[in-house]
C-alpha cells in the first residue's frame, strides 16, 4: 500500500513542477541550425530553453520568467540570423515577362543578399547590409552615373574593424560591376563599422524569505519552493493515510477475539 502511495505522490509532484514552469513561445520556423544557435547562446547566459520541432521548422520555447532576459541575450548577438534570398530564388522562372527595370530592381537586390551573406560569414560580425548603386544612365547624353556601394556591418568585441576593412572593400570591389578601380576612389565603397552593445545583466539581489537571491531567478526558486512545499505535504498526507489503515488493521483482531468468548458464555 505504501509504495503505490508514494508513487501517486510523486506523479502529483511532477504534475506540479510542470505547471509552475510555464513557457512561452520565443521563436518559430527556425531551420535546425538557426534553433541550435539560439540555444547554444542562450545556454552560456544561462536561460534554458527547449526546441520542438513542428510542421514549418523549429520553435524555441523559453520559460516565462526567462523572456525578457532571452530577447536581450538574442538581440546583443543578433540571433536568429536573417534569412536571405539566393540568386536562384530572386530569379525564378515563373512565365511573367518582366521589365528592364524590374529586373534590374531584382539584379541589384540579389548582388546584395549575396554580398552580405558572404559578410556575415566573417568571425564577429552580427548584422551585415549592403547597398549597391550599379552604373546608370540617368538622361541621353548625361554621363553614365558610377557604380558605388555603401557596407554596414555590426559587430562585436571579438573583431577588429582595420585588420578586415581593406579586405571588405576588395571583396565589394570585385563583386560588382563596374567597380573594378573604386579602391582607388574611397568615397565610391563607404564602410560603416558600429560595435555591438554586450549583453550586461543587472545582477540585482532580492531577499525571497531568508536568501538573498537574483532577481531574474526568483521566479525559478519561487517555483522550487512551492513545489518543495506541495510534495512535502503530500507525503505527509500520504503516510497519514497508511498509519491510520496500519492502525485499523492492527486492531481488528484483537476486537474479534474480544467478542467469541461472549458468544460461547450465553
Amino acid at each position: 500500500m505504501l509504495p503505490r502511495l508514494i508513487k501517486s505522490v510523486l506523479i502529483v509532484f511532477a504534475l506540479c513542477v510542470a505547471g509552475c514552469s510555464d513557457r512561452v513561445e520565443l521563436h518559430r520556423q527556425l531551420s535546425e541550425q538557426d534553433a541550435n544557435e539560439v540555444i547554444a547562446e542562450l545556454a552560456d547566459k544561462q536561460v534554458r530553453a527547449q526546441k520542438n520541432p513542428t510542421k514549418n521548422g523549429v520553435s524555441v520555447s523559453v520559460n516565462t520568467q526567462d523572456i525578457s532576459r532571452a530577447v536581450n541575450v538574442l538581440e546583443a548577438a543578433g540571433l536568429p540570423r536573417a534569412t536571405r534570398s539566393t540568386l536562384g530564388e530572386i530569379f525564378r522562372k515563373e512565365g511573367v515577362i518582366s521589365t528592364p527595370l524590374e529586373e534590374r530592381a531584382r539584379y541589384i537586390y540579389a548582388l546584395s543578399q549575396e554580398l552580405e551573406a558572404t559578410l556575415s560569414k566573417i568571425d564577429g560580425v552580427i548584422v551585415a547590409r549592403v547597398h549597391v548603386v550599379l552604373p546608370e544612365r540617368i538622361a541621353p547624353g548625361e554621363p553614365v552615373q558610377p557604380a558605388s556601394a555603401s557596407v554596414f556591418i555590426k559587430h562585436n568585441t571579438r573583431l577588429d574593424p582595420d585588420s578586415i576593412q581593406s579586405r571588405v572593400r576588395r571583396l565589394v570591389a570585385s563583386s560588382i560591376p563596374g567597380m573594378a578601380t573604386a579602391l582607388d576612389n574611397p568615397q565610391k565603397i563607404t564602410t560603416v563599422f558600429v560595435p555591438s552593445a554586450a549583453f550586461q545583466e543587472k545582477q540585482q539581489l532580492i531577499f525571497f524569505g531568508p536568501f538573498l537571491v537574483p532577481e531574474h531567478n526568483l521566479g525559478f526558486w519561487k517555483t522550487v519552493v512551492v513545489s518543495a512545499v506541495t510534495g512535502l505535504s503530500l507525503i505527509m498526507i500520504a503516510l497519514a493515510i497508511w498509519l491510520y489503515r496500519f492502525l485499523l488493521l492492527r486492531n481488528k483482531p484483537a476486537s474479534g477475539s474480544q467478542s467469541q468468548p461472549a458468544e460461547g458464555a450465553s
